[in-house]
């Protein structure tokens, strides 16, 4: 019985802690306040377990005073969160991002295709399907980068549109802070600068005081979009509440003992 219960609490983490948001609990903050950016690391209402100081990297606050990069002494971790303490500055759109260094992880066959159909890899899983590969394990080197987009006082600006260069990022067209619901959102998709087509993305709201449905790991409106040949996609912002998008690249890889590399992003922000 202990044995069956640790193969199955196993099973939970691998397919409970994947997805890797920064947060705030409003994205709507006054000037010159000490406020914090949070990692949640398993679904986008529930955080599973803290990120290790170690392993974030190109860690950056950008807005109308240039770019900070925090301190080691500035991150707490609480609640199986881990939290970014800093002070807004003037008043202005900013954009926050963390990169997590790489990880390994070994998965069955089925583990695999069941996380490559459950995480929207649907791209992989058709190859895998085609090359007669459902049968074969894997071992994937994955990677998160994750944005938050938030407004300082009354005043937009251009921040939004910061790249930071990571592996995968979503770069907003324009200021989601300029816009109203109902209206529509346009991004692109970068994968080391160049627009990413054709590939998939989801996104998804929460509204104020609403949880995703019990058991389940993403919100119960999660939509699929699809990236056009400039990396292109656009986003109906028909609620308000806090919005994500999300989306895993995932390629074969050319090292003797992995299977598969992967870089996931996700962005965060919210809609009044």
């Amino acid at each position: 019985m202990i044995k069956r219960f640790a193969v199955l609490a196993l099973v939970y983490l691998v397919f409970s802690g994947h997805d890797l948001f920064l947060k705030l609990d409003s994205y709507f903050l006054p000037p010159n306040q000490p406020v914090e950016l949070y990692l949640f690391n398993g679904t986008f209402t529930t955080s599973e377990n803290i990120i290790a100081r170690e392993r974030m990297q190109n860690v950056k606050i950008v807005g109308p005073a240039g770019t900070q990069t925090p301190e080691d002494a500035q991150w707490t971790d609480r609640n199986k969160a881990t939290y970014l303490s800093f002070t807004t500055g003037e008043a202005g759109t900013y954009v926050a991002g963390v990169s997590v260094k790489p990880n390994t992880i070994d998965l069955s066959a089925k583990d695999f295709n069941e996380y490559l159909e459950h995480d929207g890899v649907l791209d992989v899983l058709a190859e895998r399907r085609k090359n007669g590969q459902l049968d074969e394990p894997a071992r994937e080197l994955y990677a998160k980068h994750v944005k938050a987009i938030f407004q300082v006082g009354n005043e937009p600006s251009l921040h939004f549109s910061q790249v930071l260069g990571y592996p995968v990022e979503f770069v907003p067209q324009q200021n989601p802070y300029e816009l109203n619901t109902g209206d529509v959102l346009q991004l692109q998709l970068l994968e080391n600068g160049k627009p990413l087509a054709n590939h998939c993305v989801y996104a998804a709201f929460s509204a104020e005081n609403e949880h995703a449905h019990s058991g389940e790991e993403h919100e119960h409106d999660e939509r699929q979009i699809k990236t056009n040949a400039q990396g292109m996609l656009t986003v109906n912002l028909d609620h308000a509440g806090q919005w994500y998008l999300r989306c895993i690249r995932m390629v074969e890889s050319d090292a003797d003992s992995l299977e598969y590399e992967s870089n996931w992003a996700t962005l965060t922000f919210e809609m009044k």
